[in-house]
């Protein structure tokens, strides 16, 4: 049997409500600081929930050249900001191309929102004149393909856009690729930038959003937080990273993914616990195997509950001694771009051997899993670890990182 090549994590970047850079995400989601603050939104009368993990400093301008802040959406110039800083990471130097070896896979929810909130209400509003690159701007694969420009990336460039999935499917992808000898490197991650009048009116109209605080898995918990943000991560066959004489950072090693084939909003346990099984199975290791599991945990009733059932469908008994623990209270809900927020942080946990908190937890609830990590972080050996994103449209993706 020919053997698969082993592929490695060798970059992080990110750009988050915790501030720039992939260590201050870290940071924050191990000593337990949140991104979360108040938000007034502009054209907004009767705004219910007052708190999201914003951007509002994010300057592109003072980041970027000017021909790519006129071009771009908010979205993808957080995007090339975050993989400016994993090819850093990575020791690749900035001013080579990364060539036709290198994939460019992004993952994104709505693609750029900002734009289409402002050219809207302009269209519908003020009658100013159309942003000429509206639909450049707009388009979902936008940042996948700004970051194959700005990098000389020429191989595959891929938006993926499967709603709270995204990037951990992206992320998927791009493990594909390199073990399948498409590619010797890969760009992957996700973009979310989605926090404007209308947009956030909509997500109030669910009912999923908290007028408080993001409990995940907790006593009283009634709802989520929004985020937004960016997190890119380079991946690279053993071969290329052995060549380049770069010390990974941790082995992506397996990966998972379902379809409910259900509900477009309801979650569904079997699904989810199909989504980590399988990834187990890529993986080839055991449940025995994992210490940490970076959850989904949206602070919703219906998800945590699900999912809090998917783990002991999977975990059984060992739940129970097993680290789990949500960081979506520290960075929010970023959507499209949460599964590559959580898998930066599941690859620090490994690397630290410490298992990130779960804020603002109360206590257990009886449907829930009974110790998520609750407020103060815990020191753990990981030799493996599990990052699990389920999506609306019922989409499931579980990815397991081990030590390199």
């Amino acid at each position: 049997m020919i053997s698969r090549p082993r592929v490695f994590v060798t970059g992080l970047g990110a750009v988050t409500a915790l501030g720039l850079g992939a260590e201050a995400l870290w940071q924050a989601a191990r000593d337990g600081r949140t991104g979360v603050q108040e938000i007034a939104l502009p054209r907004t009368a009767n705004q219910l929930v007052k708190r999201a993990a914003h951007l509002p400093f994010f300057d592109a301008a003072s980041l970027l050249p000017p021909e790519i802040v006129r071009s771009t959406d908010r979205f993808a110039q957080m995007a090339i900001v975050a993989a400016r800083e994993a090819l850093a990471d990575a020791c690749w130097p900035l001013a080579e191309a990364l060539g036709p070896r290198t994939a460019v896979l992004v993952g994104s929810s709505i693609g750029g929102a900002t734009t289409s909130d402002i050219e809207h209400f302009k269209f519908y509003q003020t009658r100013e004149r159309t942003d000429p690159m509206t639909i450049p701007k707009v388009m979902p694969n936008a940042a996948a393909s700004q970051l194959s420009m700005a990098f000389g990336a020429r191989g595959m460039s891929l938006a993926v856009s499967s709603a709270c999935s995204s990037a951990s499917q992206a992320i998927s992808l791009g493990l594909m690729l390199l073990r399948q000898g498409v590619a010797e490197r890969a760009l992957v991650g996700g973009s979310e930038c989605l926090i404007t009048p209308a947009t956030f009116r909509a997500w109030e109209t669910l009912r999923v959003m908290t007028l408080g605080e993001c409990r995940p898995f907790s006593s009283g918990r009634d709802g989520m937080t929004l985020g937004e943000g960016a997190a890119v991560l380079m991946l690279e066959t053993e071969e290329s990273a052995r060549a380049r004489g770069v010390r990974p950072r941790a082995e992506l090693a397996g990966f998972g993914t379902t379809s409910d084939a259900g509900d477009i909003v309801r979650p569904d346990a079997a699904g989810a616990a199909g989504a980590m099984e399988l990834a187990l199975a890529d993986a080839k290791l055991d449940v025995a195997d994992i210490a940490y599991v970076n959850a989904h945990g949206t602070g919703t009733i219906l998800n945590d509950r699900s999912e809090s059932e998917a783990l002991r469908r999977v975990f059984g008994g060992r739940l129970d001694k097993l680290s789990v623990s949500s960081t979506k209270p520290v960075h929010g809900h970023t959507l499209g771009a949460a599964g590559a927020l959580e898998l930066l942080i599941t690859v620090r946990a490994l690397e630290s051997g410490i298992a990130p908190p779960t804020l603002n937890w109360l206590g257990p609830d009886r449907n829930c899993i009974p110790d998520p990590v609750p407020n103060v972080a815990r020191a753990v050996d990981i030799p493996a670890a599990m990052s699990n994103s389920f999506a609306f449209g019922g989409i499931n993706a579980s990815l397991i990182l081990r030590r390199a």
